[in-house]
């Protein structure tokens, strides 16, 4: 299961500055091959895909696939020109969405 997704975004910035943003979120990422001590298949349960807005514009999107390492980690940058709030958003395999949000103030 994921906790509480953790994610590093300046408070502040000056207007056209180019951040760098990190994200993580703790979750088991279940490629749906193992197998459990009594030779179960584990259900396939990973995170499939993410999503960073800013001010309700996307920024920075991906697809994630099964091959990726539980807990995933990913920094991108983004271009700031005005105050506003980082949406990001998490979608699991069987649609839950895991999401956070950050604020910046631009000067």
């Amino acid at each position: 299961m994921a906790s509480k997704p953790r994610v590093k975004v300046p408070k502040s910035a000056s207007a056209g500055d180019i951040i760098t943003i990190k994200t993580l979120l703790s979750h088991t990422m279940e490629s749906g091959i193992r197998k459990d001590k009594d030779g179960n298949v584990i259900p396939r349960k990973i995170i499939n895909k993410f999503v960073c807005e800013f001010n309700g514009a996307v920024v920075f999107s991906c697809d994630i696939d099964p091959a990726i390492a539980a807990n995933p980690y990913l920094e991108f940058k983004a271009k700031v020109t005005e105050s506003g709030t980082f949406k990001f958003m998490w979608t699991d395999d069987d649609g839950t969405v895991f999401e956070t949000e950050k604020d910046i103030s631009v000067s």
